[in-house]
């Protein structure tokens, strides 16, 4: 079996196949997974990836193996398998890398109720096990079944469209040859939206381009489109299909940060009030508008695990990510791409106006986006950045995730990938000129430390 701790991160498990994932480690991560959970039955699915067949396959054997039946709903996109588990009340298993290469795999594991699991909460416990080769076999092997669960899935997204009245807006869907070709179609069925797919068939090999909407050289197919077809919006699915970016009508892409601004806005004026979360790379203007909508913000650490289980303590209605993850209470606190693409429609119904216009009243500062430099020692580059600030007079630095760096009128964070081997830098200034300043300030500052 493999060497685990490069294929364990912070809130999923990811790398390389076969060399860092493959058939033997899966199995002995499925027995882990089984006994970890206690329980009589495990929700699977994958992704489109070719290496998820014989992947999951193991995982199921070890699974089987300890006296534990497993669902199988087959091809599924992450937000679909956390609704499984959630209807199903049962763990569940997603085997995909989202938005990396072709030549990576990983596992995103979930209790019942699409309960989160991380590095804290379970994920440390079921490598320990793994690295023993797992649990011993039972006695008595479970079961494998097979259950749809798209059509259940498809209604449940359609009743965040809202109770107004629809408007047959023209939608652009990339979906990267990833999982949103098999979502996007049987979510929008029936709905009066004219909708345009773009590499909608399933290929893990990623044939046109990198299933990464973060990264704006893969979002240009799908802005000439939108400019093509006179489309009122695009929306850019990554690989599994769990995190959506948008471009409005002048194909212009739209923030993480703005996206959640807009969705908590609408949220809180149904809901009258309520909590809602926002990671620490989101916009200030995010926090803003929460409060300006009669609603609590709570900043928190990136990341799924860390998000849903705010969410739980805190009673949250919602949370946002920067990175295109946004969470919903009423989708058992699991973040869901397509969801987040319901609400925003709903809004573009009711008001009437272009996306291009709505997107104002939420965009009130200048941000670098999220900038990756690969770096020998990541954490040793933060700790030079942060000796250069501390002690400044008007300086705030904090620790929740990476470094933050606030200096009044503009901040920085700093922070090392949870998946992937990168320095992280987003920035935001009160106008584009200052952002592009300190930006090229502070990657000096990277390349000299």
């Amino acid at each position: 079996m493999r060497p685990l701790d490069p294929i364990f991160k912070a809130y999923d498990i990811r790398g390389t196949t076969p060399d860092q994932l493959d058939p033997d480690t899966a199995r002995a991560i499925g027995a882990a997974f089984a006994a970890f959970s206690a329980t009589d039955r495990i929700v699977m699915a994958r992704d489109m990836r070719p290496s998820g067949v014989d992947l999951s396959a193991a995982f199921a054997e070890g699974v089987l193996g300890q006296g534990v039946d497993v669902v199988d709903i087959g091809l599924a996109s992450t937000d679909l398998l956390y609704f499984a588990a959630g209807t199903l009340d049962a763990p569940g298993a997603m085997f995909t890398a989202s938005h990396n290469p072709a030549q990576y795999n990983g596992i995103k594991m979930c209790l019942a109720g699409a309960k989160p699991i991380g590095q804290d909460t379970g994920l440390r416990q079921i490598k320990e096990m793994a690295a023993a080769g797992g649990p011993d076999p039972k006695a008595q092997t479970g079961s494998v079944t097979t259950q749809e669960m798209l059509p259940a899935f498809a209604d449940h997204v359609r009743g965040f469209l809202g109770g107004g009245p629809l408007r047959p807006l023209k939608v652009v869907a990339d979906c990267a040859n990833g999982m949103g070709g098999l979502v996007a179609p049987a979510v929008f069925a029936g709905l009066p939206f004219e909708l345009t797919l773009l590499y909608p068939e399933l290929d893990g090999t990623f044939p046109n381009h990198p299933a990464d909407p973060i990264n704006p050289e893969n979002i240009r197919d799908l802005q000439a489109r939108v400019l093509e077809t006179g489309a009122d919006v695009g929306l850019a699915f990554d690989g599994d299909a769990d995190r959506v970016f948008l471009v409005d009508d002048k194909a212009v892409g739209v923030s993480g940060s703005t996206t959640t601004a807009m969705v908590a806005a609408t949220l809180l004026d149904v809901a009258g009030g309520g909590t809602v979360l926002h990671n620490l790379i989101c916009s200030k203007a995010v926090p803003e508008v929460i409060i300006e909508h009669g609603g609590t913000p709570v900043r928190t650490r990136v990341g799924h695990s860390f998000i849903k289980t705010t969410m739980a303590e805190t009673g949250a209605i919602f949370g946002g990510e920067h990175s295109g993850h946004y969470y919903f209470a009423d989708n058992f606190r699991a973040d869901s791409g397509i969801i987040a693409s319901m609400v925003v429609l709903g809004v573009l119904c009711a008001a009437g106006q272009p996306l291009s216009q709505l997107r104002k009243e939420f965009e009130r500062y200048a941000a670098s986006g999220e900038i990756n430099t690969e770096v020998p020692d990541p954490q040793a580059v933060i700790a030079a950045v942060e000796a250069r600030y501390r002690g400044l007079d008007g300086v705030a630095l904090d620790h929740l995730d990476g470094l933050t760096v606030d200096l009044g009128s503009w901040w920085f964070n700093l922070r090392a990938s949870n998946t992937e081997p990168l320095l992280r830098l987003n920035l935001e200034a009160p106008d584009p000129e200052v952002c592009d300043a300190r930006t090229a300030d502070i990657l000096a500052l990277i390349k000299e430390s």
